[in-house]
């Protein structure tokens, strides 16, 4: 068969390791070719005093290196930026950004492709759009009418899942976490925990945690976003990550049913 193919589309660096980083450690160590794409470079992410930023472009300067440094962690085997601007991805021509993945994914050739749900977890506006980007990329890559940038062949991604938190997750975090809510336009936007009926799919990455934790210590520039769980020795903090590993299978070509399943590739190897 084939190599198999995993392809991760978020919209910040750290996304990917303080979201489903054990995960990806786990698919990187069995041999499948795990891919990132980051929409932005976290121009805006800062947390630090107002006097000591050191501006948009210096500050994406820095979290690309530390994205690099997670990504290694992480055993990936490629990085992508679509280089819009921390903030504005919502913002970005979905015409554009659309091509730009479709790109990516006729290059890649994932069989599995995992994104942000519709409500972006929290309803951070980029992570709502990128995953918008993602689905609408995945339908155009598989058209072989539609001509990407490149001029490449159609590809047909197998399987589409939504990194989701569960309750059990969310309820055991939010007290390390604080308000977790922010504001938007004129409303009010935080963490919705997807209920255990809702996820049709954990992963067993308990054995990668470690990794998980390396790579989220990468992120030295967000670190105090997770409150008093940065504070955490590394063997506890990998026991908070083992919750993680939930997902919602949003399409699958290969297989379907209630059962929740335990392997992205299930149908395909």
């Amino acid at each position: 068969m084939n190599t198999l193919n995993l392809l991760a589309v978020f919209a910040h660096p750290d996304d990917e390791s303080m979201g489903m980083g054990a995960t990806l450690a786990k698919y990187s160590a069995e041999g499948v070719d795990t891919h990132l794409i980051c929409a932005s470079r976290g121009e805006r992410g800062w947390f630090g005093s107002e006097e000591q930023f050191p501006g948009p472009e210096r500050l994406g300067q820095i979290r690309t290196v530390e994205l690099q440094n997670a990504v290694r962690e992480l055993g990936m085997k490629s990085l992508h930026f679509l280089d819009y601007i921390d903030g504005d991805v919502d913002q970005a021509p979905h015409v554009e950004a659309i091509a730009k993945i479709v790109t990516h994914i006729r290059k890649i050739k994932p069989q599995v492709v995992v994104t942000f749900p519709p409500d972006g977890n929290y309803g951070h506006p980029d992570h709502v759009a990128i995953g918008q980007f993602t689905c609408a990329a995945i339908v155009c890559a598989a058209d072989s009418s539609y001509v990407d940038p490149q001029g490449l062949a159609a590809h047909c991604v197998s399987k589409l899942y939504y990194m989701v938190d569960g309750e059990n997750f969310i309820n055991l975090v939010a007290p390390f976490m604080g308000d977790m809510t922010f504001p938007v336009d004129d409303q009010i936007r935080g963490e919705f925990p997807w209920k255990d009926w809702m996820i049709t799919t954990k992963i067993d990455m308990a054995e990668h945690c470690i990794a998980a934790w390396k790579a989220i210590q990468c992120h030295q520039s967000q670190l105090s976003t997770l409150g008093a769980l940065a504070e955490l020795p590394s063997d506890s903090a990998a026991s908070v990550l083992a919750m993680q590993g939930t997902f919602y299978r949003a399409f699958s070509l290969v297989n379907g049913g209630r059962k929740i399943e335990s392997d992205f590739f299930e149908g395909l190897r």
